[in-house]
């Protein structure tokens, strides 16, 4: 079943069209890679299905309800995550209040009250021991190294309980050891039920990870596939892989 559908999606930013009547469907339960070169439009996408940026025409449904002109924090209660190719944490506070900021049904403002919940604390200390980062919970986020980063990113989609997680890069800049953390914790929350779309440009972990990959080149979908057919397709050879 389709969890998130694009239906001939474009967004132009003055005289330049980034994503050009693009369509693809994620279904529920799969980890669907989304590749293609720079400029193909990938970030634009995760914008537009997020609600930081809104399309100049076509549909964006999730779990069938449509997705246009909703902003981040409305995408997010219906129940999609959103990480970023550059982490934004806070970078003052500690890494267990970037986690509880994350929570549903309070935010920021409650915060710096003093006024978390019990509840909320104790949801996100379980979150940073799955990610690994619990020994870490009350240092200064600004004192993480990249990839610890990336893990306080992932942690923090985590805590509004999300349907689907649009990650964005998440190898990048990361060194191997948290790289394969990274990646477990992935396969691991999809056991569970969690779906995900993963922009990446690192080919050997969209292919190992990733079923099925959606190949974008000139804001449109180029092709989509097991990843077997798409090292295959000469033309994502052309556009993205090049010759092999």
């Amino acid at each position: 079943m389709a969890l998130l559908e694009l239906i001939e999606v474009t967004k132009r930013f003055g005289g330049l069209t980034a994503v050009d009547r693009c369509s693809f469907t994620v279904e529920e339960g799969t980890i669907t890679g989304l590749i293609g070169p720079n400029g193909a439009g990938k970030t634009t996408v995760f914008n537009l299905i997020s609600g930081l940026i809104r399309p100049d025409s076509g549909k964006i449904l999730f779990a069938g309800e449509e997705l246009n002109g909703k902003p981040p924090h409305m995408t997010t209660r219906m129940g999609i995550g959103r990480t970023f190719q550059i982490a934004r944490e806070f970078q003052e506070m500690t890494v267990l209040e970037n986690v509880i900021v994350h929570a549903q049904t309070r935010g920021l403002p409650d915060l710096f009250k003093g006024s978390i919940l019990r509840e909320e604390r104790e949801k996100a200390m379980g979150l940073l021991e799955f990610v690994g980062l619990a020994h870490l919970a009350h240092e200064e986020a600004r004192k993480l190294s990249y990839g610890q980063k990336k893990l306080l990113e992932l942690a923090s989609a985590l805590m509004a309980d999300p349907k689907l997680i649009l990650l964005d890069e998440p190898a990048g800049g990361v060194n191997p050891r948290l790289l394969d953390a990274i990646m477990e914790r992935i396969e691991a929350l999809n056991r569970r039920g969690t779906t995900f779309l993963i922009i990446e440009h690192r080919m050997e972990l969209v292919m190992g990870l990733c079923n099925p990959v959606i190949v974008m080149a000139y804001g449109r979908v180029l092709a989509k596939g097991t990843p077997e057919e798409i090292q295959g397709d000469p033309r994502v050879l052309d556009a993205y892989l090049g010759a092999a």
